[in-house]
């Protein structure tokens, strides 16, 4: 499972490779609800997208953007302030007594102080940093779909809610980022030869078992080791990632746009590294047809799937 990617998140990189639009409302409409307090995940890379804007509906977004990081500074602020005093009282305690209470809460109040500033600094730094456009499930991210006719970037949640199911059903099936080939036809029907979307990667994570990473089997009374791994591919260059999406309703709530990776068996050097799925990476040639399904002809889209893009995957520890 593709618990975690290295994506494109500026969608000026989807317009210039395809000619597609940003549907503007969209994207608004995501950073307004954050602003208005929503608890929705964006890279930071695609809030910087914003940060030269080119027209009136750029700037209004990048005014939604602004309101939530002000917001947001004014928290951390707090939370520093909160941190630093229950900071002072447990050293004001240690000094006369050691206490298992008050090690926890200086120990509890450091590590928190050290993450504010740490958040602080991300809000405040220009810099681009590799972790800016990384995701993981519930975070929000660019994908390309076809529009009355036309290519259109979304922002969507990287775990996908089907339209007609509850709210639950993210708690309840939390591996919905990923949608297996072998289920397409299945638990994924209702979105598979209907809504397709691509999502551009560069780099993808997956946890593994250092014993499978290593190729041996577990000594006796050994504890195996969960490791993550950065797969890149030998290219160097994009993926073009098969995804289903789905827009969610539902009455006094706001509309959900949610996507999913399709994945499949891995090749040889990702089974070798020890993990035991792989995204599909479809041949640019193949886009226009996946991005325009025919449900009636579903064997076009399995072919699509089948006749993927092969890249060798380097893989290394993720820092």
């Amino acid at each position: 499972m593709c618990y975690s990617a290295q994506i494109q998140a500026d969608y000026r990189r989807y317009v210039k490779m395809f000619g597609a639009q940003m549907h503007v409302r969209e994207f608004a409409r995501l950073f307004w609800e954050r602003a208005e307090g929503s608890k929705a995940k964006i890279p930071k890379a695609m809030e910087d997208a914003f940060l030269d804007s080119q027209n009136d509906d750029e700037r209004q977004i990048k005014a939604f953007i602004d309101r939530n990081n002000a917001q947001q500074a004014t928290n951390l602020e707090q939370e520093l302030f909160r941190q630093r005093t229950r900071l002072a009282d447990a050293e004001r305690t240690l000094q006369s007594k050691v206490t298992k209470a008050a090690t926890d809460s200086k120990r509890i109040a450091t590590d928190k102080i050290d993450a504010a500033l740490r958040r602080l600094e991300d809000l405040k730094r220009a810099e681009a940093q590799p972790r800016d456009s990384r995701i993981f499930p519930g975070h929000y991210a660019p994908v390309l779909v076809v529009e009355n006719g036309e290519y259109v970037v979304k922002p969507m949640r990287y775990q996908c809610r089907i339209a007609g199911k509850p709210a639950n059903y993210d708690t309840r099936f939390p591996g919905v980022y990923n949608a297996r080939k072998d289920s397409l036809g299945g638990f994924w029907r209702p979105l598979f030869g209907y809504t397709h979307g691509i999502m551009i990667v560069n780099r993808f994570y997956e946890n593994v078992s250092r014993a499978r990473m290593e190729g041996r089997a577990l000594a006796a009374g050994e504890q195996d080791e969960n490791v993550v791994l950065e797969f890149k591919p030998d290219s160097d260059g994009d993926m073009l990632v098969a995804c289903l999406w789905s827009r969610w309703r539902a009455k006094d709530q706001p509309d959900l746009l949610s996507f999913a990776a399709v994945t499949d068996e891995p090749p040889a050097d990702v089974a070798a590294a020890g993990h035991d799925r792989c995204i599909v990476p479809v041949k640019p040639e193949n886009v226009e047809a996946w991005l325009n399904p025919n449900s009636s002809n579903l064997d076009v889209l399995y072919a699509i799937l089948d006749d993927r893009d092969r890249f060798y995957y380097e893989h290394r520890l993720a820092a």
